[in-house]
């Protein structure tokens, strides 16, 4: 988010969509390979929807050229979104990958995670009594 607002500060509109649709076009990629993956590794899980894997065979390829031209055509515009994701990693390590946090880092996360909840109108579903309906 932070790196985001700095490159609008910077930059134009159309530069962070240009970012933006590359790391869209990367998870989705990426995501396509962990279906591929848990069909390989855990054929037996419970699916809702089971795809032929010719179709997610299919999308990676066409994936793989697109995204292959994308980096040869605009290599600056693929490594800017590259950076973009790799911000988050910082906060991945801080937040979920560090467990013995201070308890001052956890209030403060805490106090983060109600401030972004107030702000977007979202509350995490707790643990409490279902109701009944």
């Amino acid at each position: 988010c932070l790196a985001t607002l700095i490159i609008m500060l910077v930059g134009d509109t159309y530069t962070l969509i240009n970012y933006v649709s590359f790391i869209n076009y990367l998870c989705y990629g990426v995501t396509i390979i962990g279906l591929i993956v848990l069909r390989w590794k855990k054929p037996k899980i419970f699916r809702p929807i089971k795809v032929n894997l010719l179709i997610p065979i299919t999308y990676l390829a066409f994936w793989a050229f697109l995204l292959i031209f994308s980096l040869y055509s605009e290599p600056v515009v693929c490594g800017v979104g590259l950076i973009i994701i790799l911000t988050g990693v910082p906060v991945f390590f801080l937040g979920v990958y560090w467990r013995n946090k201070p308890k001052c880092v956890n209030r403060l996360i805490e106090s983060m995670t109600c401030w972004g909840q107030k702000l977007c109108f979202v509350v995490y579903p707790q643990g409490g009594v279902a109701e009944e309906e």
